[in-house]
């Protein structure tokens, strides 16, 4: 499966996670994200999207595991899965660049904005990383 993770590039970049060569991934709040977040599974693909003023994908992760409850979430309903960083993008796909190609019209990054986790089909995969590899 594929999934695509959105974060403040100020709270954690992806230069900062390729740093730390692995994080755990938490502090999901919203419900539906967090329901993508328990259906990671290991080996998927991840893509590494920085929201805020840059918004775009800039990098590729995969889960190191299986997606987990979260030891710091008391309520036992909040879970996290563990990270590792594969490789930066040749250069960041814009979320502008998104919007503007047919290809992406059911996209959830499209649809669903504000969502913090969402699944990213094959051919959404194939067509950003393909972006990434031409010239803006």
């Amino acid at each position: 499966m594929n999934w695509l993770f959105k974060e403040e590039p100020t709270h954690y970049g992806f230069d900062a996670f390729v740093k730390d060569r692995k994080t755990v991934w938490s502090g999901v709040k919203n419900p539906v994200a967090q329901k993508h977040l328990r259906s990671v599974k290991k080996g998927d693909r991840i893509f590494y999207y920085h929201t805020g003023d840059e918004k775009a994908v800039v990098g590729i992760a995969k889960a190191l595991g299986d997606a987990y409850p979260d030891p710091e979430d008391t309520s036992g309903k909040q879970s996290v899965v563990d990270l590792a960083p594969v490789k930066k993008l040749a250069r960041p796909v814009t979320l502008a660049e998104i919007k503007a190609d047919e290809a992406f019209k059911t996209f959830p990054l499209v649809r669903i904005s504000r969502l913090s986790v969402m699944p990213v089909t094959d051919a959404e995969w194939t067509r950003i990383e393909k972006l990434a590899s031409q010239s803006a």
